[in-house]
């Protein structure tokens, strides 16, 4: 049975760094991502063994809108059956990425958060984590999937307040 978390009497982050520290993997299906967020599970994802998607933390962002006209010429392109060509990738790809560039340019800078932007990179590059966007129309998904070898079978599903600052 999935637990819910509405960040209000049952926090998100308690109940992933309840049942991370046995996981075999996890899938993490997302709105947005805040990059500083990233700290609050990243020990825990370091004990992935990474490599593939059957042993790191899979996470596919939703939420990024592109401008009005895009998203009408993509919604068109869908309905008539086309793909999106890579000129227009690219430029989603690369809006995504600004979006990221402007969240860490936000705020006052600490170690902790120029701690956890490391650590991400760091199993970004050696495959603990696998970070995908959704780009064909806005997916405000909050789905936390973890596989874990033991008999607990665990799917955090969340909120209908609050976000919390991790995912």
């Amino acid at each position: 049975m999935p637990q819910i978390f509405d960040n209000i009497g049952f926090k998100l982050t308690q109940g992933l760094r309840a049942v991370l520290p046995a996981a075999k993997s996890c899938s993490f299906c997302v709105g947005y991502l805040n990059l500083r967020g990233w700290g609050q599970l990243a020990d825990l994802v370091e004990g992935l063994p990474g490599g593939d998607e059957t042993r790191a933390c899979r996470v596919l962002v939703g939420m990024h809108r592109p401008p009005e006209d895009e998203m009408r010429a993509l919604n068109s392109l869908r309905r008539s059956g086309g793909v999106v060509d890579g000129p227009t990738l690219a430029r989603l790809t690369r809006r995504i990425t600004e979006s990221f560039k402007e969240q860490l340019e936000f705020g006052v800078p600490t170690n902790e958060a120029e701690t956890a932007l490391r650590r991400l990179a760091g199993q970004l590059r050696a495959r603990k984590v696998l970070l995908k966007a959704f780009l064909r129309y806005p997916l405000p998904a909050k789905l936390y999937l973890v596989r874990r070898q033991d008999v607990i079978s665990v799917t955090l599903c969340v909120n209908i307040s609050e976000t919390p600052a991790l995912l």
